[in-house]
This record gives structure tokens, C-alpha cells and sequence, in this order.
């Protein structure tokens, strides 16, 4: 570690510090492993809450034939890649953490995507060194090299106990069939109209007589359930090597594109431990590097651990977690990238003495100004990515958070395959320091190169305790972070899933340095005294998609939920 990162902690716990700070120590800490009691219950049902109630009912369909949660997670996850493609798909990518009953096994599934060989940051530049938008967010140079295939055949494989085929089958079906595809689906298509009628296969693919689908007709994706067929019958080399990919390739690079045929034939997935946080008496297990969601909701928990939030009036409360996330945001700017390419301070930024210099830099009764932080605006994220969460009858679990970044991706569909590409490429630090499509900076750390998977926001987190576990997470950009944090702290405090998918939400992010909330979030009182305290309070349409099941030992009961802002998902318990 170099002097400036040892000393960054103590710089900052005399950077604005009272002397009124601090008078409580970090509560005791959880055991490292979930009690042997509560390792052998079983829930003898299951629950599954997704964004779309066809991929819910998906999921089910695969339970009762015999699968377990990670059979079920290939079923929901393929089956939104057909009646959710705004937000994710065979196009895109995903990150998992899942823990196997039989065995406790806890792992992180890194089904991101990566960078074709021949990045160039150059293709995403202006003449004038501005970031070229158009470039990162559409068409097929905005597209990284999809992991979500790959990590579906991973999961089948090594955690499933039936064949991809079996669990492929609900979404081969839908897709064939058809589905009436809902509101958020149709306005996707609407709002991205233009952008779509540039690739021929994207427009034939989501309009009818040049139009987008309408409400109560049946519209099916033929050239999907194919490519899925294929996938069902050979298995990761059915989309990775062969014709699909060949259709790939070609498709890409006769529109401008970069890929190789050897970029998907290279692409693996990974597994890696999850990052593992103590508080309250609860196990978090969130998503390591390549995402940033993980090491930013350890970093605010480990600050908010010296903090008596339930002895604060709301207004000091909000006050506490706002100064942490932003803090860990700071950090998210300047340290992160894919830990194969890059070497971070990671043992610094999850270091309670760490948390310990950046508590002490938290005035009591003021908000700190970003611009005087060491180091590091945007547009609002959206529900661009989707999440769901399951628990099958054995206790498996998994927290899957999937992607194709902005709203429908790149908008560009490969033709002959249906696959709607990704547009991962502006998660990248593409031009250093200046922001992304979710306002997000970046540095050196989260720059592109060939193999070199995103950064990303997606947290799929479990929270293991005693007497209670939920499995948390939802789309949303950058406020995935501060909505799954917000989420885990509510279900500490008692709330069930219901509860906790419904709470009203609040995000700091760094920069731009303001707190959005959505409307109702704080009472007149709490508002005027954050304001006093020297918050700027930004109005916003109410955000994310969260999908939470919970389990509560005592009573061996399970509740799922979809939340409630967005009217197509749905929470199942059976």
C-alpha cells in the first residue's frame, strides 16, 4: 500500500473534525456462519420474486419439476431475457451470490461481460476529447461480450439438479408462443423508437407495421426461442461457438462493430468469494469486484457500525448514512475496476479502521460539501436492469441482479439470432473523469481493455441471521447501491418483505452533490432540518425494482415481494 493510501484514513479524521464526534463503540459482531440450527431447517416450500410475473411462474414451473433455486434462477432469468428485454437479457450479463444448503457453500457468480480484443477507447472520443455518447450507448460498439448465456449454462452445470434444456424451457415456450407484452415494455420501445429503427433487425423485431407493440396484442420472438433452442441443446458452445455466434459476429462487425468470433469462444465465467460483512448481528454477503456495490455498502456499514442510529431523531439518522454513502461513493470513483486487471486497496477500503478515520471526518450536525473531500454530474438511473430473488424448499438461495445497461441496451439486435446486445461499454471509464449515462466517475482503474469486465453497480446481496434471512437487490444504476443498503437496513429493523420493497428511497452518490428522494420519503420536519443542515434536496419520479424474499426461522415462513412502483412484478411463495 503507498503513503497516500496509508495515510488517506487519518487525513480525512482530521479533514472537518469536531470534537463533538463520536461516543459509542461498534456493537459485537456477528458469527462468522450461520447458526447450525438454522443450517439445517429447511422451509419445505419456496419463494420467488421477480420483475415479471411470467418469469416468477417460470421459476415455479421448474421447482415443481423436480429443480432447486439455481434451476429456477436459469428459468427466471431466460424467461425475462424474453418478456424484459428493456432491461436484461441473452445480450447481457449478470452477477449472482448464491449459498448451497447441502454444504453452506457461498459463492459469487461473475457472469459480467467484457471488452472485445479490439477495444479502442479512441472509437468513444470526440474530436473535441468529450465523451462520444452515441458511440457508448448505441450500436454494436457500445457492446461488451455477453456473459448472461454462459453464466446460465455455469449455474445448470455446477449447481442444478436438471438438465439447461428443462430449466430453458418455460422461456422457449413464451418466446414462441408468444406473451402480451406490458407497459413498461411498450414505452421502452416508444422512448427508444428512433435509436431501434436504425438497425433493420431491431426494427422488424420490436415494431408491427412500423409501430411499437400495443397493449393486449400477443407478440412472439421467434429468432430468441431458436437461439435459445440452440443454447438448450448444446450448452454454453450453442450461443459461444458454432452458427449463432457466427450470426453474431457478422451482424456486429457489418454494422461498425469489433467483436471476434474468438472473443466469444474465450469468454469464461468466474467465481469468486462474496464479500462478507458483520453488522448488527447479521452475515451481509454482497458481490465483490467487478461490481462496486458490494465494497460500497461494507464501507457505509462499516462507518454506520459506530453509530447509534436507532437512539437518532430521522433527521441526524438520514444525516449519518447520507455522509457515509457519500464517502463510499468517493471511494467507488477513484479504486475499482475488475480485479484481473486491476490491483485495489481492497484490505484498506473494507478495513473498520478505515471506516473508523471516515466516521470521525462526519460532522454531527453538518453535511460535508464533496468538493471538500480529497479526490473526485448526471443523468437519473432508471430501473434499467432487473433483479430477483429465490429460496427454494431445501433453504437454497440465490440474489440475481442481470443487465443490459441502459434501456433496452444498445437497441442493436444481431440479426437471425434475436439476441439484443448490451451497452456495457459505457460502464467503462471511457473517458476518465467525466461521467457515464448514471452520472457515475471514473478512473485509470475502470478503464477499457481487451478481456477487462465493467465496473459495475449490481449488488445481489443475502443477509444471514439468526432468527431471520432475506434475499435483497434491484436495478437502478447507481442508486442499486444505496437502494439495496437502505433495503438491508430496513430488514435489520424488523421490516418484512413487503415492508421493505415499498419503503420510500434516498441517494447520495458523490457527485452531483445533492440527495434525490422521492416524494414523501422525509416529513416537513426532517426535510427542513436536512436542509438546514445543508442538504440540497432533489425531487425525482420514484426509482428501482426490488425484489426481496424473506425467511423467518421461527415460525420456518416465507414472504416474497415485488415492489410495488412497478405494476409487472411479482413475489410467489409455494
Amino acid at each position: 500500500m503507498t503513503l497516500s493510501l496509508r495515510w488517506r484514513a487519518l487525513l480525512l479524521s482530521l479533514f472537518l473534525t469536531s470534537g463533538a464526534a463520536f461516543a459509542t463503540d461498534p456493537p459485537a459482531q456477528a458469527a462468522h456462519a450461520i447458526p447450525a440450527a438454522a443450517q439445517a431447517q429447511k422451509p419445505g416450500h419456496a419463494a420467488i420474486a421477480s420483475a415479471n410475473f411470467l418469469a416468477t411462474n417460470a421459476g415455479l414451473e421448474v421447482l415443481a419439476k423436480g429443480g432447486n433455486a439455481f434451476d429456477a434462477a436459469v428459468a427466471v432469468a431466460s424467461t425475462l431475457s424474453v418478456v424484459e428485454p428493456e432491461s436484461s437479457g441473452l445480450g447481457g450479463g449478470f452477477m449472482a451470490v448464491l449459498r448451497r444448503a447441502s454444504d453452506g457453500r457461498e459463492v459469487f457468480i461473475d457472469a459480467r461481460e467484457v471488452a472485445p480484443a479490439a477495444v479502442n477507447a479512441k472509437d468513444y472520443v470526440n474530436a473535441d476529447g468529450s465523451p462520444n455518447r452515441d458511440a457508448a450507448l448505441n450500436g454494436p460498439l457500445s457492446a461488451g461480450i455477453p456473459g448472461e448465456p454462459a453464466g446460465l449454462a455455469w449455474l445448470a452445470a455446477h449447481y442444478g439438479k436438471l438438465p439447461l434444456s428443462t430449466s430453458l424451457a418455460p422461456a422457449i415456450r413464451t418466446a414462441g408462443d408468444g406473451f402480451q407484452p406490458d407497459s413498461r415494455l411498450r414505452n421502452a420501445i416508444a422512448e427508444r423508437t428512433d435509436d431501434l429503427k436504425r438497425w433493420p433487425a431491431s426494427a422488424a423485431k420490436y415494431f408491427v407495421d412500423g409501430k411499437p407493440p400495443v397493449e393486449g396484442r400477443t407478440w412472439r420472438d421467434p429468432d430468441q426461442a431458436r437461439t435459445l433452442e440452440t443454447l438448450a441443446r448444446q450448452g454454453r458452445d450453442g450461443f459461444y461457438k458454432g452458427e449463432v455466434a457466427k450470426r453474431l459476429v457478422a451482424a456486429v462487425r457489418a454494422a461498425g462493430g469489433n467483436w471476434s468470433e474468438a472473443d466469444l469462444a474465450g469468454y469464461q465465467v468466474k467465481e469468486r468469494a462474496p464479500i462478507s460483512i458483520d453488522y448488527r448481528g447479521y452475515r451481509i454477503l454482497t458481490a465483490p469486484p467487478p461490481s462496486s456495490g458490494g465494497v460500497a455498502i461494507a464501507e457505509i456499514l462499516n462507518i454506520l457500525r459506530g453509530v447509534q442510529l436507532d437512539k437518532l431523531d430521522r433527521a441526524h439518522r438520514v444525516h449519518y448514512v447520507v455522509e457515509a454513502m457519500r464517502r463510499a461513493f468517493r471511494d467507488h470513483n477513484d479504486y475499482l475496476g475488475d480485479p484481473d486487471f486491476v490491483k485495489m486497496p481492497l484490505d484498506m477500503l473494507l478495513s473498520p479502521y478505515y471506516a473508523d478515520g471516515l466516521r470521525q471526518s462526519i460532522l454531527p450536525d453538518k453535511a460535508t460539501p464533496s468538493s471538500m473531500l480529497p479526490s473526485s454530474a448526471a443523468r437519473d438511473p432508471g430501473p434499467h436492469t432487473t433483479h430477483f430473488s429465490i429460496i427454494d424448499k431445501d433453504g437454497n438461495m440465490i440474489a440475481v441482479t442481470s443487465t443490459v445497461n441502459y434501456t433496452l441496451g444498445s437497441t442493436f439486435v444481431a440479426a437471425g439470432t434475436g439476441v439484443l446486445l448490451n451497452d456495457e461499454m459505457d460502464d467503462f471509464a471511457l473517458v476518465p473523469n467525466k461521467p457515464n449515462v448514471y452520472g457515475l466517475l471514473g478512473s485509470k482503474a475502470n478503464a477499457p481493455k481487451g478481456g477487462k469486465r465493467m465496473l459495475s453497480s449490481m449488488s445481489p446481496s443475502l443477509v444471514l441471521g439468526q432468527d431471520r434471512t432475506a434475499v435483497i437487490g434491484s436495478p437502478g444504476g447507481s442508486t442499486i447501491i444505496t437502494q439495496v443498503l437502505e433495503g438491508i437496513l430496513a430488514f435489520i429493523d424488523g421490516k418484512d418483505a413487503s415492508g421493505i420493497v415499498a419503503q420510500k428511497r434516498y441517494h447520495h452518490q458523490f457527485m452531483p452533490d445533492r440527495v434525490d428522494v422521492e416524494e414523501g420519503v422525509f416529513d416537513p420536519a426532517t426535510a427542513r432540518e436536512l436542509e438546514r443542515m445543508g442538504y440540497t434536496l432533489h425531487p425525482r419520479e420514484p426509482w428501482g425494482f426490488m425484489n426481496v424474499v424473506t425467511w423467518e426461522h421461527r415460525s420456518n415462513t416465507l414472504q416474497a415481494a415485488s415492489d410495488p412502483r412497478r405494476p409487472s412484478g411479482l413475489g410467489k411463495v409455494q
